[in-house]
């Protein structure tokens, strides 16, 4: 087995840490870094970095020498972080000729087109989406070569945070509904790891949709969520997006067929990986 340099930028987070621990399960040599504190459990060699410093990124990414860079940052509610950071990330990778995966999102579309292919053109109507499809502008630029693979809701085996919200609605330790016209894909941790891992160790670059095989909405992911945990589902509270006037998109299907076909990584439905 050939071992690779594997940086996971954002390893502290949701998804990085599984990726993380994948790539260290697959025997590679494995460095992460955290924004307040490394993951717990995950035996990674870990370095604090705030990737809105260019030359932070730059002088890690220059003394690692990484063979892979998976870019997991993301702030929804930070330009900065999530659309420079991501240019700072591919700049670096470049200098040192490391493949790169970058983590983008299905909020780069409005919802107006409801399905979206690899080939379909960003049209955000978010200041995240606006970042995230910025960041995918600045790395087809910097590095043609990388994997810039969308995903959408992430959801585990109890650790994320869609599932820790349904917890708390049911139990009253917070307010609001979950939406019955809002329409994702959701896609399981381990299975969006492995497909990362997987599209890293290919020859191929380009966009990838990397997302559930099941088109839900976010009530019916509550319901499926407090059902796998054993939670009153009835307790699930539910409304309609369009009766709050909130805004952003409502149905984004992210069609992963072409991806898919590459992979040996089944991407799961919620509706199976969520069967209690």
């Amino acid at each position: 087995m050939v071992v690779v340099r594997v940086l996971v930028v954002g390893g502290s987070g949701f998804l990085g840490s599984e990726v993380a621990r994948q790539a260290l399960d697959a025997g590679h040599e494995v460095a992460a870094t955290y924004k307040t504190r490394p993951t717990d459990g995950v035996g990674a060699e870990w370095h604090a970095l705030d990737v809105r410093d260019r030359r932070q990124v730059a002088d890690l990414v220059a003394a690692g020498e990484p063979d892979l860079v998976v870019n997991a940052a993301f702030r929804q509610d930070d330009w900065a972080s999530t659309a420079d950071g991501a240019a700072h990330v591919a700049v670096a990778a470049a200098s040192v000729g490391a493949r790169l995966v970058h983590v983008s999102s299905d909020a780069v579309f409005s919802g107006r087109a409801v399905r979206y292919d690899e080939t379909s053109v960003p049209d955000p109507t978010t200041s995240y989406g606006a970042a995230k499809a910025a960041a995918e502008t600045a790395i087809k630029a910097i590095s043609p070569a990388a994997v810039i693979a969308r995903t959408s809701l992430i959801i585990g085996d109890g650790g994320s945070v869609h599932e820790r919200r349904v917890h708390a609605l049911v139990a009253g330790r917070d307010d609001g509904v979950l939406f019955t016209d809002d329409v994702r894909c959701p896609v399981h941790v381990g299975d969006l790891a492995a497909a990362l891992l997987e599209l890293a160790s290919a020859g191929q670059g380009g966009v990838c949709h990397v997302a559930g095989a099941d088109a839900v909405s976010r009530h019916e992911l509550g319901v499926l969520i407090a059902r796998r945990d054993g939670l009153d589902v009835g307790a699930v509270p539910s409304g309609r997006r369009g009766d709050v006037g909130l805004r952003g998109p409502v149905d984004i299907r992210l069609d992963c067929t072409v991806t898919q076909r590459r992979l040996r990584t089944r991407l799961r439905g919620a509706r199976q990986f969520l069967r209690g």
